[in-house]
């Protein structure tokens, strides 16, 4: 299954942020290095319908309609490709939430500075009085990733209060935050990555924009999201009749078991049931390097 990287940017940002191309022109440097594979970081606009009418469930929608442009373009089927999703604060809300919609479609996360409980602080950044003003008269002057001032409306604030404040996403996780971010204090992703086993923090000396952090970031991404050993395949074990689902999904939670208890790390699971063939399936991405132990000790019926 092919697998396309993208760079997600946060709010008032855009496809064009200073964040977002330093690390497309990385991307470059490292496809030109000898032996490299060339992938592409594609940096897609998350502004829809404009940066005036965002929402979270909007942002969630620019990122659908940009796979189906490009699926379109590349002639492959509509959901045959996976993700590898670098998010920046809001963007960072938004590549979690996607990957904790489509479990089986994202393989890896590198989350910075990732605005969770982000609606808990519009009226700290705005001041309560002129947060109480965004409600009453239904927008607020706010500039954009072009740096141009528009009416922002506050369904923005509606949307996100009926959003996840922290999206859980299964795929191995890294959060890089800086200790010195006033915008989205770090507590919450010490907090998150306490909370969940398949995510490791790595904090920084730097604010919320992170770019004094390029290098370290940049490192990540080569070892993380880019080296040759992150590969991934995926193990499929399929039941019919019935009671498939059931059964597959009673497999899934041995087969996490199993995982935990061989230290079988980057590992996700889930499960497929087709009731139309009464048919379902569990599966898991493992790292290439760890498929032979999960072939040898659970015999799935295939592999991909």
């Amino acid at each position: 299954m092919p697998v396309r990287h993208a760079y997600l940017h946060g709010f008032a940002s855009s496809s064009l942020s200073a964040k977002g191309q330093a690390l497309r022109r990385y991307y470059e440097r490292v496809a030109s290095q000898p032996g490299r594979e060339p992938i592409e970081l594609l940096t897609p606009d998350l502004n829809f319908p404009s940066f005036a009418e965002l929402t979270y469930t909007n942002m969630l929608a620019a990122f659908d309609g940009f796979e189906a442009e490009l699926d379109a373009r590349d002639a492959v089927e509509p959901g045959s490709t996976r993700w590898r999703l670098i998010g920046s604060s809001m963007g960072g809300w938004v590549a979690s939430r996607w990957a904790e919609l489509h479990p089986e479609r994202v393989e890896r996360l590198v989350l910075l500075c990732p605005a969770f409980d982000f609606v808990t602080r519009w009226p700290v950044l705005l001041g309560q009085q002129a947060f109480e003003q965004w409600r009453e008269r239904g927008s607020i002057p706010l500039a954009g990733g072009d740096k141009q001032v528009v009416d922002v409306h506050f369904e923005l604030f509606r949307d996100a209060e009926r959003q996840p404040l922290r999206p859980v996403a299964r795929c191995p996780t890294i959060i890089v935050h800086g200790t010195r971010d006033d915008i989205v204090p770090i507590t919450s992703s010490r907090e998150y990555a306490a909370a969940h086993a398949n995510v490791e923090l790595v904090e920084v000396d730097d604010d919320h924009l992170l770019m004094r952090s390029l290098a370290p970031i940049e490192a990540i991404l080569d070892e993380f999201l880019l080296a040759p050993g992150t590969a991934e395949r995926r193990a499929w074990w399929d039941f019919f009749g019935p009671s498939a689902a059931g059964t597959a999904e009673h497999f899934r939670v041995h087969l996490d078991e199993f995982l935990a208890r061989e230290r079988l790390l980057g590992c996700t699971t889930g499960v497929e049931v087709h009731p139309e063939h009464r048919h379902a399936a569990a599966w898991c991405h493992t790292p290439a390097g760890q498929l032979e132990t999960l072939v040898r000790a659970l015999k799935p019926r295939r592999v991909d």
